[in-house]
């Protein structure tokens, strides 16, 4: 992963107050976040943005009153939650002053977003429906809520969920395109016995460069267990 964390957000909501608050303390505690740098976009999502999203562990979705009223917003949703999917990527949304209610059946300014979209969009419908369901589906699922009180105790507590997640078990990379390696990683996993309790030492041994390495680290990535690695 090249990115701890990216944040999806409305620039001229929260770009100069609550999002960047997190992202300066996110970036204090050593989680490596993406942030849009907020030059002028165009009409679709770029593919460095496209590729951050993908190569990113955690997406952080700031829902905001104007959230819906950005397609590119809307568009990056769609593929957080596809990398949700695909990647196992973790999603979490955060109500800033919106009713996560309004969010999840497009009420209220977010209602009003859709419903300009389906005036735009008459020729493309399912774009629109897409975003609906992305909506959704991303307003289901749990995560954080602030409609008023002490934001930096808000900001505090989202950053140490992250700091739980990213510091305390480091991902390592992986090839990018590991072809076949999950019936290996399968295999080290009988042998270490991941769910038991006892304590096993399980050497990997080759030649150089056919993926000992490779398997390794593939091995301790998801790993629920202490694992310490080390190849030879």
């Amino acid at each position: 992963m090249t990115y701890d964390v990216f944040l999806s957000f409305r620039g001229e909501d929260t770009r100069f107050n609550f999002t960047d608050h997190l992202h300066s303390n996110l970036t204090r505690k050593g989680i490596r976040t993406f942030i849009d740098d907020g030059l002028k976009r165009g009409e679709e999502i770029s593919p460095a943005l496209l590729r951050a999203i993908e190569e990113s562990k955690i997406s952080i979705i700031v829902f905001s009153k104007n959230y819906a009223s950005s397609k590119w917003c809307l568009d990056e949703l769609v593929k957080i939650l596809e990398s949700k999917e695909t990647r196992e990527q973790i999603v979490w949304p955060v109500f800033y002053k919106v009713n996560p209610s309004d969010v999840r059946h497009q009420r209220g300014s977010f209602g009003q977003a859709l419903a300009d979209y389906e005036c735009k969009f008459k020729d493309d419908m399912e774009k629109v429906q897409r975003w609906r369901r992305t909506l959704t589906e991303a307003a289901n699922l749990s995560g954080w809520c602030f409609m008023n009180g002490h934001e930096s105790k808000f900001i505090d507590n989202i950053v140490e969920e992250i700091s739980l997640q990213v510091l305390n078990h480091a991902y390592l990379n992986v090839a990018k395109y590991p072809v076949g390696i999950k019936s290996r990683v399968r295999e080290i996993d009988k042998l270490l016995g991941v769910g038991g309790n006892d304590v096993r030492m399980v050497g990997i041994w080759g030649t150089g460069g056919i993926g000992k390495t490779t398997i390794a680290k593939a091995v301790y990535n998801p790993s629920p267990i202490c694992l310490k690695v080390a190849v030879f």
